[in-house]
């Protein structure tokens, strides 16, 4: 299974959220059965490291995004990729907006996976302050674990 984690810039949600799922799936041993990426709807910061916050606040919490590299959404990555996981209803709505038909059921909010927050988005922490970005990793471990079940049932 393939799944692209999409924000707007790909420095602080969605390399956050790939960190995140990355060692959960490692932890729950479906590592080497699934690919993990992420994106940006924005080529704002090509080749770029996760934000130094982003990073920061992840690593307290046992997540190493240093190797991650920014990079904007790709007509392929449509076909190249099983789940495209949005962070917020604008990503949602860009991906929606530029997917070909047939990869439109492929576009699913992170915040699915946590219904019993009942929280829609992940919110931007760029312009945000240090608890901005701790409510960010909160809001993505408790997804990434209703994620993790998902990939279970579909990996069998």
């Amino acid at each position: 299974m393939k799944i692209l984690f999409v924000c707007m810039g790909n420095i602080c949600r969605s390399p956050t959220a790939e960190g995140v799922f990355r060692k959960k799936a490692a932890d729950a041993g479906l590592l080497g059965q699934i690919t993990l990426d992420s994106a940006g709807t924005h080529n704002y910061h090509p080749g770029e490291a996760p934000d130094a916050r982003s990073q920061f606040h992840a690593k307290q919490r046992g997540y190493d995004l240093s190797m991650l590299r920014a990079r904007a959404v790709t007509d392929q990555d449509f076909e190249a990729f099983d789940l495209l996981i949005t962070m917020d209803a604008m990503n949602y709505s860009t991906l929606m907006h530029r997917a070909p038909a047939e990869a439109r059921e492929k576009i699913r909010g992170l915040m699915e996976f946590a219904p019993e927050l009942k929280v829609r988005e992940v919110p931007d922490p760029y312009y945000g302050e240090r608890g901005d970005f701790e409510y960010v990793l909160d809001l993505v471990e408790a997804a990434g674990e209703g994620l993790l079940v998902y990939v279970r049932e579909r990996l069998g």
